[in-house]
This record gives structure tokens, C-alpha cells and sequence, in this order.
């Protein structure tokens, strides 16, 4: 049986909506519609629950950040990949976004081939990750790829999928020098163009959550002009 993945699209703009929708279902897709942040949150807990969403920003009764911020606190819709699809294009909305834990961001106007891409790429990245099946661990740490459920000292980490996926990624190559290019193509699943920023935002956010057990956070180190490394000191 081929499994069919369904996608939640939010936006107010009706032509966005047909144009978006088309060239999903196009691709092989489901898609599913609301056109306000109330909408969204509904849809999100109705069957067939979606596999991503594609969320728009400025929305109608709830934004979109309120919108992403309430999926992300629900433990039932918190591993749903979130690609932002918005006319805001700022340093700070997208940083705003990145730290509630979208997936994506992508600006309007946009391509639609590149956005299918996109989509493709997110979710072939989350299935990628919840296939692994090894559970790992390093001293205090422990990370339950099945699970996406990563503990400190027995506490479970409150990790977004990025940082999950971030942290299962550096502790599978400990003692490597991972670039930020690197690290975007492995999470990301693509190319973003130059900005690598939002490595820098996840990396500052998942040493902030390690920072209980001193030895761990301080085991990401900053590789200047590079990237980041877990040094694993057996």
C-alpha cells in the first residue's frame, strides 16, 4: 500500500490556497484547508491528522505564530513538521518562527516547484529519523530515535524535532566538525541559500536545554569559520 501524505494548508488568501493545493495534489498529495488560525488548530486534530503543515503567518482570528506556538505545546501535534509560508520575510520573523520550532520558511512569492521540493524534503528528513531505531547513550544522556524522546539524568528534554534531530545527529558523529552547511543539507534536507543562521538559533536553544548537566552542553563546542562538534570524551 503507498502511503499518502497529507498536508494542512493555512492561509486566508483563497488564490494561494488553489494555487498551493493544485500543485500538491498534483505531486501525490492530500490536502487539507483552513483559512484561519482557528480553522488550523481544529484541523490539526482531525482525521486524517496531517503529516506537515504549510502555515502562513498573518491569519485571520489566531496568527500564525500563536497558531505554531499552541501545535508545538501540544504533545499530541508536537512532532507535526511546520514550513512557514508568509509575505514576512524579516530576520526576526524568521528567527521568531525557527525558535517555535517551524521546519521551513518560505517567503512570498514563492516557486511552486521549490515549495513541493521543500515539502518532500521535510518529510522524507522526518521519516529518515524515525526509522533509525538504535537508542543511544552517552553518560547522563539518552536519545530514543522512536520515540524522538531524548533524557538527562532520567528527565525528559522538552526538544523541538529540530533539536532532537540536531542532537541525534551530532551524537551519531561524535568528535566531528559538522558545518553549518552540512547540518542544514542532513536536517533540512536541502540548500538554504546561504543563510545559516537558523543552525545558530537551534544550536543556542538546545545548550540552553542540555545546560543541567554542565558536562554535556559544554561537550557542543564552536568550530570557528565552521560549524559546531560533540566532543564524546570515552
Amino acid at each position: 500500500m503507498i502511503n499518502i501524505s497529507t498536508i494542512l494548508l493555512v492561509d486566508d488568501e483563497e488564490n494561494i490556497r488553489m494555487l498551493v493545493k493544485y500543485n500538491l495534489e498534483k505531486a501525490g498529495f492530500t490536502v487539507k484547508e483552513a483559512a484561519d488560525g482557528a480553522a488550523a488548530l481544529e484541523q490539526v486534530h482531525v482525521a486524517p491528522f496531517p503529516d506537515l503543515i504549510l502555515l502562513d503567518l498573518m491569519l485571520p482570528k489566531i496568527d500564525g505564530l500563536e497558531v505554531a506556538r499552541q501545535i508545538k505545546s501540544n504533545n499530541n501535534s508536537a512532532s507535526i513538521p511546520i514550513i512557514m509560508l508568509t509575505a514576512k520575510s524579516t530576520e526576526v520573523d524568521k528567527v521568531l518562527g525557527l525558535e517555535i520550532g517551524a521546519d521551513d520558511y518560505i517567503t512570498k512569492p514563492f516557486s511552486p516547484k521549490e515549495l513541493v521540493a521543500r515539502v518532500k524534503a521535510v518529510l522524507r528528513r522526518c521519516q529518515s529519523v524515525s526509522e533509525a531505531k538504535d537508542v543511544l547513550t552517552i553518560g547522563a544522556l539518552t536519545i530514543d530515535p522512536i520515540d524522538y524522546r531524548a533524557t538527562l539524568n532520567g528527565v525528559i528534554l522538552d526538544l523541538t524535532p529540530k533539536e532532537f534531530e540536531l542532537l541525534y545527529l551530532f551524537v551519531l558523529n561524535p568528535n566531528q566538525a559538522l558545518s553549518r552547511e552540512t547540518l542544514l543539507t542532513k536536517i533540512w534536507g536541502y540548500e538554504y541559500l546561504g543563510d545559516t543562521r537558523t543552525i545558530d538559533v537551534h544550536m543556542r536553544h538546545l545548550r540552553y536545554k542540555l545546560a543541567g548537566v554542565p558536562s554535556v552542553a559544554e561537550a557542543f563546542e564552536t568550530v570557528r569559520g565552521i560549524g559546531y562538534r560533540f566532543n564524546n570524551k570515552k
